[in-house]
């Protein structure tokens, strides 16, 4: 009679508990279902009642696990809850950039794995195939994860787990098509390749002790005495054919990101070691074992260092997609802050390609909307049914305008520049990464062919421009598919985008590779200087260059041109190989300038690469007199 109270009494604690995860899985679904871009009250809310419902159903657990185990508790549902808090603290992350929430999903992800809570439903006598693709789920966000936090022997082992686990699934489910997902193991493959392809490399996010330049302080601090504008918000799209991807995390996306944040410095950036105990809880009760921090607002920034802009990818968005999420941003941006829009697209309207599943089984093209906004709806009209006439310039006309795939009814999915100029109404830095980029340039409208662009149609705030170059240069057998833009290549990791485009190896001697890495150095700390003590410098950059990140950005694109220039200054059209910026930098950084000839051949010099540039005869010989 006692026994059968008992097992009443566990059955009674295991239906609360799976009450306590059905009524948390609704509150998870209200976070999950947030646009991008929101991150007002409601998000917060939301948030806030997910993470208060989880710590709850976490801490019962916790208390009741003895019963919950005897009532027939699988350890698979304990790695689900721990999964979902993982996913809450990684969503909280990508809207507010606060590198402590990626630390908090870590340890959780990094639990699962430990404890193998998934593994134990392996040698179940009916394997569950649902269960299996939610493993297969979460070694891929565990991925991300890691490899968003520079873990990358983790990176790597979990990638091995991953392909073991698909070969795995394959043969104990003999009659499902796991295609899909094998498809994710080449692209984690070609992801960890391109982003593993230097091994002595520093942190793409900034550094304080690399990016800082002491020198330059006083001459920076002269902008404080008029308006300064700092990056507050960043949206990051990218959309190419055969691009390298991590679930909806494309390589540009994703280096991009990095660049926009602070490298943490001690030990906040340190995972805790924990051990866990008998019943399987964490014995440091004062992190992820279970005692979640629902106060979101605290203060548990590094101390040390600004926060992070905020950031929102999508991933292969509609243009009307990409519209809401940027007036939603633009709403709350504040009025000393400034946004970051970059788009690495394609010109062509070749590029739809069919739709790709994602690891839920979801279309990865997001291009639902039935409606285009109406400027881009016009044009569409417009190039479906061009004007028959004599104009020879006709095909001039056309093709403004970058491709963001295709929609589901088999409609263009083109933005135009006129689409974003609504938004110039606060400040804008928009980054172009695109063969199709000079849509976006100055003076187009001028030419009298009906195009409006950014530059010189704003609506009350002038927009900063970085715009790539129409044709990349690569004199080894790198392109787009195989190592991302070379554009955002410079932006990011400038240093390795010039290893890659001269085509040196890889394998780097330490020494080579730092003394390359401080004669860039010096070259961007000069650079910054002239910036910040040139007497014709435009009010849009002056009001920005105040801003570490924005300012780092700007530096490396003068270091990109100036590499380019020199690269093909013989060639014929050369401009199509040069990226461009609007406005227009002083000419004292501009390629032609003496002090960058001379700072790009003693990089070439040191690096044995001097063949490949063409250098004036009298830069030649300044450089050796020195």
């Amino acid at each position: 009679m006692g026994r059968d109270d008992d097992r009443g009494a566990a059955s009674e604690v295991l239906a609360e508990f799976r009450a306590l995860v059905d009524g948390a899985d609704r509150k998870f679904a209200l976070v999950r279902d947030l646009p991008p871009g929101a991150r007002g009250p409601l998000h917060l809310l939301y948030f806030r009642k997910a993470f208060k419902a989880y710590t709850r159903l976490w801490q019962f657990q916790q208390r009741r696990r003895s019963e919950l185990v005897a009532g027939g508790l699988c350890r698979w549902e304990i790695g689900e809850v721990a999964s979902r808090i993982g996913q809450l603290f990684y969503g909280q992350y990508q809207r507010t950039s606060e590198v402590r929430f990626l630390l908090e999903a870590y340890v959780f992800y990094e639990a699962i794995v430990s404890r193998g809570y998934f593994q134990a439903a392996w040698g179940s006598v009916a394997p569950d195939l649902k269960l299996r693709y939610k493993e297969l789920r979460f070694h891929v966000r565990f991925l991300i994860v890691a490899l968003l936090l520079n873990r990358t022997d983790e990176a790597v082992k979990l990638a091995d787990r991953f392909r073991a686990l698909v070969d795995e699934s394959k043969a104990a489910f003999p009659a499902t098509n796991f295609r899909e997902w094998k498809q994710v193991v080449q692209e984690i493959s070609r992801f960890l390749k391109a982003d593993a392809y230097f091994k002595i490399a520093r942190p793409l996010r900034y550094t304080v002790i690399f990016d800082a330049h002491p020198s330059s302080f006083p001459y920076i601090s002269r902008f404080y005495t008029s308006r300064v504008l700092r990056l507050k918000d960043a949206l990051l799209t990218s959309y190419h054919r055969n691009e390298i991807k991590l679930a909806e995390v494309t390589l540009d996306t994703f280096r991009m990101l990095q660049c926009l944040e602070w490298e943490p410095s001690g030990s906040f950036y340190q995972v805790p070691v924990k051990q866990p105990s008998e019943n399987g809880a964490l014995n440091d009760q004062n992190e992820a074992s279970g005692l979640i921090d629902i106060n979101l607002a605290a203060d548990m920034a590094d101390p040390d260092l600004p926060p992070n802009p905020c950031k929102a990818i999508i991933y292969h968005p509609s243009v009307s997609k990409l519209i809401a999420a940027t007036a939603t941003i633009c709403e709350e941006l504040p009025s000393d802050g400034i946004l970051l829009i970059y788009i690495s697209a394609s010109g062509k309207t070749d590029c739809s390609v069919d739709f790709q599943k994602d690891v839920r089984g979801n279309s990865l093209n997001f291009s639902k909307a039935k409606h285009t906004p109406q400027a881009s709806q016009k044009r569409e009209n417009s190039l479906s049914h061009p004007a028959v006439d004599n104009n020879p310039n006709l095909s001039s006309k056309l093709g403004h305008y970058l491709c963001l795939g295709s929609q589901g009814n088999g409609a263009s999915n083109n933005l135009y520049p006129e689409d974003l100029v609504p938004f110039t109404r606060k400040p804008l830095f928009l980054v172009i990464d695109s063969d199709n980029s000079r849509a976006f340039k100055a003076g187009l409208s001028k030419l009298d062919l009906n195009i409006v662009t950014i530059h010189g149609a704003e609506r009350g705030e002038a927009s900063a421009l970085l715009l790539s170059h129409e044709k990349p240069l690569f004199l080894s057998d790198t392109n787009v598919t195989s190592g991302g833009s070379q554009f955002t290549y410079f932006l990011t990791a400038p240093l390795q985008a010039f290893y890659q485009l001269i085509g040196l190896s890889s394998d780097i001697e330490p020494d080579v590779y730092n003394n390359a890495e401080s004669l860039l150095s010096s070259a961007l700390v000069e650079w910054e200087v002239l910036l910040c003590t040139s007497n014709c410098l435009d009010q849009v950059w002056a009001q920005i260059l105040t801003d570490p990140l924005l300012r780092r950005l700007i530096l490396r694109f003068i270091f990109c041109r100036a590499v380019l220039c020199l690269l093909c200054s013989t060639t014929g059209d050369s401009t199509v190989h040069l990226p461009e910026c609007l406005p227009s930098l002083p000419e004292s950084v501009s390629p032609k300038s003496a002090v960058t000839r001379n700072h790009i051949h003693q990089l070439a010099e040191r690096l044995g690469v001097l063949n490949h540039f063409h250098f004036l005869d009298s830069i030649q010989e300044s450089v050796q007199s020195r």
